[in-house]
This record gives C-alpha cells, sequence and structure tokens, in this order.
C-alpha cells in the first residue's frame, strides 16, 4: 500500500506541478492496520493520511471552531492568498494572485485554489475528496501497478476510496487528507467523527501520534511480545457490543505506558489479558477513560503535540455514560455479557 502510495505521489506532484493546487506529501499509513493489529483479519482496511500544504501564492490558517461538541476539537482551514511578486526567481515568473497583471488574470481566472476546493474562504472537504478521485482515476493508468491490478473506486463524501484486485488478492484502501498543525504530530483531517460533519469542518485527529507510539513500543518488544495480540484478542471478543474499538485500543496505550513491554511475552498473555479486564471494568464503573494523546506528560520524546495539546485536560472518552444513565446501563450490561 506505501509503494502504491508512493508512486501516486510522485506522479501526483508531476500533475500539478505549476498548478494552484494543494502540494501533496508523502502519505503516513495510519490505524490499526499499519499499528500491526486489526479486529477484522478478512475485512482489513488500509488507511493513509495525505499531509497536504499550500500552494504558492497561497496560505493555510487553522481556526477552532467553537461552535461545536465541547468533546470533539473540530477546525476550519482558511485560505489566504499572499503577494509573491518579491518571490521570483531570475528567468521565473510567478503569477501574484493579489496584485496580477490584467493579462495574466484574465488568462488565470479559475487558478487561485480559492476558485476551485473552497466555500467561503475556507478548504472544503467534499470539494477536496471529489479532486482527490479525479486525480485518482487520472494517473492510475501510469502507475506500475495498474499492469497487474484492476481499480475500483469506492464512494465516499470525505476521503478517497477504492479496491485494488488482481482476481487472486484484493486490498480497500481510504486516502484521509489533512494539514499539519505546525510541526507537531497532530493533524486536522478528512475523517469525520460525528453523524454529520459539515464540508469546511476538519476534526482534529491523533492518529500519526498514535502509531509513533505503537512503532515507539515495537522497537522495545522482545520477539515474543504479544502486545498486539491482546489488543486484537480483546477488539476481536467485543465486536457487535457497545464497546469501540478505539476504548480497548486506548486503554491498551494506556497499559503499554505504565508496564514495561518487558512484561507483555507469551508468558504473560492471561496476566495482561486481565489488566485490560480489569481496567475495562473499573473505567466503565466509573464512566471515566483519559483519552490517551491529548494532555499525557508520559509520551515518548519523540511524538511532537501543540502546546494547546500538550498542557489540557485529557478529555473523558466515556463523558456520553456520565450524562446517559440509560447508556452507562446498557454498557454495564454488555460488559457483563463480554
Amino acid at each position: 500500500t506505501l509503494d502504491l502510495m508512493d508512486n501516486y505521489i510522485i506522479y501526483f506532484g508531476h500533475v500539478l506541478s505549476n498548478s494552484f493546487y494543494p502540494v501533496l506529501q508523502r502519505a503516513i499509513g495510519v490505524g490499526s492496520a499499519f499499528e500491526g493489529w486489526s479486529p477484522r483479519e478478512q475485512d482489513v482496511v488500509y488507511r493513509v493520511l495525505i499531509p497536504m500544504t499550500p500552494p504558492p501564492g497561497h496560505s493555510f490558517h487553522l481556526e477552532l471552531d467553537t461552535a461545536g461538541q465541547r468533546h470533539v476539537r473540530n477546525f476550519r482551514v482558511r485560505v489566504q492568498l499572499e503577494c509573491t511578486c518579491t518571490a521570483e526567481q531570475p528567468g521565473e515568473k510567478v503569477l501574484c494572485f493579489l496584485h496580477p497583471p490584467e493579462e495574466e488574470l484574465s488568462r488565470n481566472e479559475d487558478a487561485s485554489l480559492l476558485d476551485t476546493l473552497c466555500t467561503d474562504s475556507y478548504l472544503d472537504v467534499q470539494k477536496t475528496a471529489r479532486w482527490f478521485y479525479q486525480l485518482l482515476r487520472a494517473v492510475w493508468p501510469a502507475l506500475p501497478q495498474s499492469h497487474m491490478w484492476h481499480l475500483v473506486l469506492l464512494p465516499s463524501r470525505r476521503s478517497c476510496r477504492f479496491k485494488v484486485t488482481n482476481g487472486e488478492e484484493s486490498f480497500r484502501i481510504e486516502m484521509l487528507f489533512g494539514v499539519r498543525r505546525g510541526d507537531s504530530d497532530i493533524f486536522v483531517s478528512s475523517q469525520p467523527r460525528e453523524a454529520y460533519t459539515q464540508s469546511t469542518s476538519w476534526p482534529e485527529t491523533y492518529a500519526v501520534a498514535e502509531i509513533k507510539f505503537f512503532q515507539h513500543i515495537a522497537r522495545q518488544a522482545p520477539p515474543d511480545s504479544l502486545h498486539l495480540r491482546c489488543l486484537q484478542f480483546f477488539s476481536h471478543l467485543q465486536l457487535g457490543l457497545g464497546v469501540s474499538t478505539y476504548t480497548i485500543k486506548t486503554i491498551v496505550m494506556h497499559l503499554l505506558n505504565v508496564i514495561p513491554v518487558s512484561r507483555w511475552r507469551r508468558r504473560d498473555f492471561l496476566l495482561r489479558l486481565r489488566d485490560i479486564n480489569m481496567n475495562l471494568c473499573s473505567c466503565l464503573e466509573e464512566k471515566y477513560l483519559n483519552h490517551f494523546v491529548i494532555g499525557n506528560k508520559r509520551l515518548p520524546q519523540e511524538i511532537s503535540l501543540p502546546p494547546d495539546i500538550e498542557s489540557a485536560e485529557p478529555p473523558n472518552l466515556f463523558h456520553h455514560l456520565a450524562q446517559y444513565p440509560a447508556a452507562h446501563s446498557q454498557a454495564m450490561s454488555e460488559y457483563q455479557d463480554l
């Protein structure tokens, strides 16, 4: 999947050179498939996040949307035109959208990013997704993989989903796109976290920080470490119940942060399963589960957080259980079944 994404980014760069669309960076594999586990081994989706940076003459400005839910941080990406009159290199003419010559303005009236992928000066997720689909379809015949694999595009409004198959094997891939917060490992992305997310809303995602945490653990883990098997076992066990896989993943990450990885070996398997079970039970009873990334002072040094994330109070992932007694009763009943 990453080889395919690398080829795509190379060809995207050729197609988009000298254009005023976002500049696409190398894809980052995120989610359970790239972390080394999956609750459904027969139904894996390989998710990649493609960072976008502004094209020449444009800048991105992230604005926190305070109108949303308190427990969900959504941003809007405001696109602003920048003067490029002084950016010209010898022998190279750079179009400035703020001070264009009349003849250049008439020839490039639709070149600005504001005119193509934005709604009211804000980067639009759905317009960006449609643009990605067009790129994907246009570039596919030029890729080496197209000689042996068949491309099937799948519907999505906020990402680019597709399947590649060669008759014997098939892989499902979802391309998410996002904007990095400064030089940190936190992004705002196209992946929604609510039933309905506005097209100009970009939820904050911690997927890159989380996969870097799993990579940090993997570098320290002994060959017979079963920490991923514990996560996979419990995630598969609760499929169909109300406890989400992200809840189980969060509990396991918290445990990996305090229990040395040397104590996740094969001989410790049942002990660690008991720890996961007991933590899940106590969190459900207390109606409280801290977010793993936000406000975590024990993260490995290689994970970079923005100052507001680093110093924030960790949000409660079980806040809905504290608000709704019926939801808490149902969760406890489902835990007994589990």
